[in-house]
């Protein structure tokens, strides 16, 4: 035992107790995500669900965010303020123990909370042990208080300012940068979680401005997640009024939002607490079991179609809806912590859910007709595309095993250690295949533009030569046979030219990712290629460009005198070196990776890029025309 302690230099003594705040300081991933641009902004929504709580206990109704120049937030309400009194346990005040204590607050009492959200539930003394300052003031029984932090640890006691005629806590950090990576705040990443809330609690009304950039939002809902699912559906075709139900027993409050549109996605939010439960849960199985219950049921009474069998899938296509649950105590699994667990909440929602439905369908035939007719045109597609994928198979179109012959693979066969890009045509095809390491680099040509997959169904898609290639060669599958497991490279690489077909491409491409493999963003497999814009020489020295913007930078430095400067069109124009250099080296190029931070504004942009309505697209045109750097018409 002696030996092997003194051999791996791990015995009794190296083992730490940290005290206070220092374990968030050591490990700030653990209770914060990450010490990237979201631990960053958890470090906000930490102080917001504080607010967010008060709104919910009935004292709260404004919350004020501001970006300052400095790298510093503040986050302001008026609620009621957080205790300043000496607490009689600990002997100090009860503010300094909920800024400096983990797990410190009034959300264990049912009596102060019976309903608390937060993301982590570790509070606001993470932002204070992560930041390098941090001032907190509260209003409370008449009076302005003030104390002032550095590092988690306070720097002065809790004083009084003066009087105060109203109630509320502002609270101002400065985040530290030797542990968090940026404080560059992003305005429209945080508003889209305050929007949420605003939807999640209505009548609470939440500003945010940004001092950085003079912009301002402000979100006040009175119709609470119905103008939720309203918001999701603006630029789509609703095809009947939002549903809304909500049913309080004892202390579960359920809420229930639902519309159905023309388009074939469907878009589901689920909630607990304000917390986006992305993975899911009891509540939202409950949901999903109640509706296709419910429609069929009504189907076979009315003999829609004796032969249709609705499926859960048929029910929610073309469907948006938020469902909003508060609870006491949520039970959260899954990787994420997003899963709702508590087992009991899967029946409930299913009983409220048929009761209520089935009471809508009934009282309103002619909705319970139009939803129907589209289920069930659902199903009959969904056995087409049944069909159509069997009709591939036996072509071995859909066979991993038949990949095709356009595709250059590589050697390496183990899909951690390789990636495959995706190029237009064949001329940046044999520049890229000539170019790349063949050991783990696979290149895939496309030859023109895909499906708008925005306006098609499962079976059409696999009518388009170009789709079933690519599903063919990622390997996954698509619809009821997607497989995350046979993702045959763990790096897909859309590379396009710089020109506006080159955009168009690369949208279409993200539009089908976005809408059918969407997990393969989520999990970090879908990457965009920067190709230079410019290629440069002074002398002997070459120098590759990314950007307008770039370029002028380069003639401040070195001027224009005796420079020659060639602008690529197209991935084609450069030799295979040049593009093995630029946009293919690991070590060299810059790669952009496609995630889904904000899924509502998401799906907006790509229904309004891509989409039948022509006026949501002019006016988004119009609005970010100025944002525009380099347009190649």
């Amino acid at each position: 035992m002696e030996a092997s302690q003194k051999s791996t230099g791990y015995g009794a003594e190296k083992i730490q107790i940290l005290g206070g705040l220092d374990a968030v300081r050591k490990r700030p991933g653990m209770y914060i995500g990450s010490t990237a641009l979201s631990g960053l902004h958890h470090m906000v929504y930490e102080v917001v669900d504080n607010s967010v709580d008060e709104a919910l206990a009935g004292f709260c109704s404004k919350i004020l965010v501001i970006i300052h120049a400095d790298g510093s937030c503040t986050i302001s309400d008026n609620g009621r303020g957080i205790p300043v009194e000496i607490h009689p346990k600990y002997n100090e005040s009860a503010l300094q123990i909920v800024m400096t204590k983990l797990h410190a607050g009034g959300k264990f009492d049912e009596s102060t909370y019976k309903i608390s959200g937060g993301l982590h539930g570790v509070g606001v003394s993470v932002t204070n042990a992560l930041s390098r300052k941090l001032i907190v003031e509260v209003k409370r029984d008449g009076k302005l208080w003030r104390q002032q932090y550095e590092f988690g640890k306070p720097v002065t006691p809790v004083e009084s300012m003066g009087e105060a005629t109203d109630s509320g806590t502002t609270i101002r950090f400065w985040p530290d940068t030797t542990i968090m990576e940026s404080d560059n705040f992003h305005f429209d990443t945080l508003s889209s979680r305050l929007r949420e809330l605003a939807f999640l609690n209505k009548g609470l009304r939440i500003s945010i401005e940004d001092l950085r950039e003079n912009k301002k939002h402000e979100f006040f809902y009175q119709g609470g997640i119905k103008e939720f699912v309203a918001h999701i559906n603006q630029n789509k075709n609703p095809i009947h009024e939002v549903i809304y139900f909500f049913k309080e027993e004892g202390k579960i409050h359920l809420e229930v939002a639902m519309q159905y549109n023309d388009g074939f996605n469907e878009n589901i939010f689920s909630f607990v607490n304000n917390i986006n439960t992305v993975e899911g849960g009891t509540h939202l199985a409950g949901f999903k079991t109640a509706l296709t219950r419910s429609l069929n049921s009504y189907s076979q009474k009315n003999k829609m179609d004796e032969d249709a069998k609705l499926t859960s899938d048929d029910v929610r296509e073309g469907l948006s809806v938020v469902i909003s649950l508060k609870i006491p105590q949520p039970q959260f699994e899954g990787q994420t912590k997003t899963k709702l667990g508590n087992s009991e909440i899967k029946g409930i929602v299913d009983s409220f859910v048929s009761s209520m439905l089935g009471n809508y369908l009934e009282q309103n035939p002619h909705v319970a007709k139009m939803i129907l007719e589209k289920s069930i045109s659902a199903a009959r597609a969904r056995d087409a595309a049944r069909k159509a994928r069997d009709l591939a198979r036996r072509k071995n179109a859909l066979d991993s095993a038949s990949l095709p012959g356009k595709l250059a693979d590589c050697a390496n066969s183990d899909p951690a250690k390789t990636e495959i890009y995706i190029v237009e045509g064949d001329s940046a095809g044999g520049s890229a295949k000539q170019g790349r390491n063949r050991d783990f680099q696979a290149i895939l040509p496309l030859r023109g533009k895909i499906l708008n997959v925005e306006k098609a169904r499962l079976a059409k898609m696999l009518q388009n030569n170009e789709i079933v290639s690519l599903v063919t060669v990622l390997g996954c599958g698509i619809g009821d046979e997607f497989n995350i497991q046979k993702l045959r490279y763990y790096k897909i690489i859309i590379m396009t030219d710089a020109d506006v077909d080159g955009a168009h491409i690369r949208t279409l491409l993200l539009t089908f990712f976005y809408r059918y493999m969407v997990d393969l963003i989520k999990a970090g497999h879908v990457y965009i290629a920067q190709p230079p814009l410019f290629k440069v020489a002074k002398g002997k020295k070459l120098d590759y460009l990314y950007n307008e913007r770039a370029l002028e930078e380069y003639f401040k430095l070195n001027g224009k005198d005796g420079i020659s400067m060639q602008r690529y069109k197209g991935l084609g124009e450069m030799n295979p070196k040049q593009l093995w250099e630029t946009t293919m080296d690991p070590v060299t190029r810059s790669l952009v990776q496609v995630n889904v931070e904000d899924a509502v504004e998401a799906d907006r942009i790509f229904t309004i890029l891509m989409g039948d309505e022509v006026e949501p697209r002019r006016a988004f045109i119009e609005e970010n025309a100025k944002a525009v750097v380099n347009l190649d018409v």
